[in-house]
């Protein structure tokens, strides 16, 4: 079902509308289902699948033998079913790798991405939105008739079936998938494309600092290396938010440069990104030693200017 957006932007320095009903389009699903879906699961990815209550959602990253991150993703169940959400593209890369694996289990894997339609609900708003719509929702996550809610402190995912989603945002505004997708740099989230797979160790993108990390499971893929970065060191490099201007069109695969005292070098990798004119906002990958008061710029436009914003939460370790 293709849902009619109306792209309303709002000023990347403004504050945020009272209501943002946002269409997720590009995100998707991934089904897990079968006798041995979650144990399978729990074998191949970095959370505890095995403790995952009904009532939960969490983040987690599927890697490949050297620990670098296929995907990254939120994961919940509806029923029987486990689902992994993550950016449609990195589906076509992550889902191949483990159905390779998923043949010697009783699991089924399938792309679900066209079975639901996903909305984000965020602003001062988004609760009373949710609630008058399908009650009260209080938990993680809360089944519905018509699928099901994930709560991201005060914000929503909704996973809707076609036809209720469509029903829903008749009488609505909604916003594009870039306006989502600033909520998600704000938060500091790792969304792993398709053009990162095979780049990033969890760690690198900050996701132990999100809870997707379970560091007292059983053996998984690339846990080998995941569990040496925590307990002997040597990562070097960690998730940060960048705030800025330039002149150019950017793209995920724009270099960015960090002033140094002989000049400027190559600073990093951009994750994600929203542009609004000559405003941007992104997540990059940088040296984690790299100072909060860092200049950085585009390496192809000498005149544009990014600065670090803080992170919502804490990369010191427990």
């Amino acid at each position: 079902m293709t849902i009619s957006v109306s792209t309303p932007h709002w000023d990347l320095d403004a504050s945020l509308p009272p209501l943002i009903l946002a269409n997720l389009s590009h995100m998707g699903l991934i089904r897990v289902v079968g006798e041995q879906g979650r144990s399978f699961i729990h074998g191949q990815v970095t959370t505890d699948i095995s403790s995952l209550a009904a009532d939960q959602w969490r983040w987690g990253a599927h890697c490949d033998p050297k620990g670098k991150m296929l995907a990254s993703f939120r994961t919940f169940a509806i029923q029987d079913a486990l689902f992994m959400l993550m950016p449609r593209d990195a589906i076509e890369v992550d889902l191949p790798q483990l159905q390779k694996y998923a043949v010697f289990s009783k699991a089924t894997l399938s792309n679900a991405s066209a079975e639901w339609t996903l909305l984000g609900v965020a602003g001062e708003q988004a609760s009373q939105f949710v609630s008058e719509h399908f009650g009260e929702v209080t938990q993680e996550l809360t089944l519905v008739e018509q699928g099901a809610i994930l709560k991201d402190a005060d914000r929503f995912i909704l996973v809707l079936t076609p036809e209720a989603a469509n029903a829903l945002v008749a009488e609505h505004t909604v916003f594009d998938a870039s306006a989502w997708q600033a909520l998600e740099i704000v938060a500091g989230y790792p969304n792993i494309t398709a053009s990162h797979a095979s780049q990033y160790v969890p760690q690198m993108c900050n996701l132990q600092a999100v809870n997707g990390i379970s560091f007292n499971k059983g053996c998984y893929m690339g846990q080998e290396t995941i569990a040496r970065m925590k307990y002997r060191g040597g990562n070097k490099r960690a998730l940060y938010i960048l705030r800025g201007h330039t002149d150019q069109q950017i793209s995920l695969e724009s270099g960015l440069e960090i002033a140094m005292e002989e000049g400027f070098r190559r600073g990093g990798q951009i994750i994600e990104f929203v542009q609004r004119g000559n405003q941007v906002l992104l997540t990059a990958v940088l040296a984690n030693d790299t100072e909060n008061t860092a200049k950085l710029r585009f390496a192809d436009d000498e005149e544009s200017s990014l600065t670090i914003q803080a992170l919502p939460y804490s990369l010191d370790e427990a």
